[in-house]
């Protein structure tokens, strides 16, 4: 997975306020889970990138910035 991910998962949790013991509950995955999401160290799931995006009011593709992953393939 690519770092925009973590970076968005982490920010996208901070701005809103969210912590990680709620954000894993609500989306029904340990604490640990999401702190490996955010430090890179483990991909999250086809099923659980649609919880987050559910959660979080966003699409998958802004989830995992995929816009930029794209503009940086047309870019080298």
């Amino acid at each position: 997975m690519n770092t925009e991910f973590k970076q968005n998962l982490l920010s996208l949790r901070q701005e809103r306020g969210v912590g990680q013991v709620q954000l894993a509950k609500a989306i029904g995955v340990s604490k640990g889970i999401i702190s490996l999401w955010e430090n890179g160290l483990r991909e999250p799931s086809l099923e659980s990138l649609v919880s987050l995006a559910l959660f979080f009011d966003i699409s998958v593709d802004e989830l995992i910035g995929y816009e930029k992953i794209r503009a940086e393939k047309r870019l080298g």
